[in-house]
């Protein structure tokens, strides 16, 4: 591995924990940087979940010369966003903020 792979991991992390954040309806109350190592988190949990179940499609992605599976990019994405959930639920209940009615 070369330093540039783990930017492009850093970079690929932040980009599915954004897309998490986005398709989780209401409004989540943790950090950028929390949210990038969600998406990290879910990266490599969605990659070995896909080739652990075989879960494979014939529609690839191609970025950057890298090729991108759909169903594993979905699978990742998925477990982001039950990440970014658990972690804005954590958040909500360990908050010192007062209750918004």
């Amino acid at each position: 591995m070369h330093a540039q792979d783990y930017v492009a991991a850093v970079i690929f992390g932040a980009i599915i924990g954004v897309v998490a954040r986005i398709l989780l309806p209401g409004r989540q109350r943790i950090g950028v940087i929390l949210t990038v190592l969600i998406g990290m988190g879910a990266a490599v949990a969605g990659t070995w979940a896909a080739d652990r179940w075989n879960l494979h499609s014939d529609h690839l992605l191609d970025v950057a010369g890298r090729t991108f599976d759909w169903l594993v990019l979905a699978v990742q994405v998925g477990i982001a966003i039950v990440g970014v959930a658990i972690a804005a639920v954590l958040a909500r209940a360990f908050s010192t903020e007062k209750a918004e009615n």
